[in-house]
């Protein structure tokens, strides 16, 4: 896969509106490390791991982005709404390597939505 960064997060992004962690998982490298505040997950069973719970966290929300690419690297600032809980608070990076991710950090306070 020769992909950009830029092509790989909308691919990314796209892939996370169908729930599917299996197809989810295969835009990661089989090596791929993820980082949260849980620890750390390895390869694409962690990615399944630390997305589902994301997913499960955050049915159906409506996200907002605010992504910064440097080459390689892409730091991510989001917040998102479902009809119960909110996040204003999500922080990610991604290191991309090969058309595919390599490294993830995944941070955000989940709350019960107050409007």
């Amino acid at each position: 896969m020769n992909r950009t960064p830029q092509e790989v997060f909308a691919d990314h992004g796209k892939r996370l509106g169908t729930g599917d962690l299996k197809l989810i998982a295969g835009n990661y490298t089989e090596d791929a490390v993820l980082i949260t505040p849980a620890g750390v997950f390895h390869g694409r069973d962690g990615v399944r791991q630390v997305i589902g719970r994301l997913l499960t966290d955050l049915p159906d929300a409506d996200w907002r982005l605010t992504p910064r690419f440097a080459g390689e690297v892409l730091f991510l600032q989001w917040a998102a709404t479902t009809g119960t809980h909110q996040v204003a608070d999500g922080v990610d990076t991604f290191v991309f390597r090969d058309g595919l991710i390599s490294a993830q950090t995944v941070r955000y306070t989940l709350t019960d939505r107050t409007d």
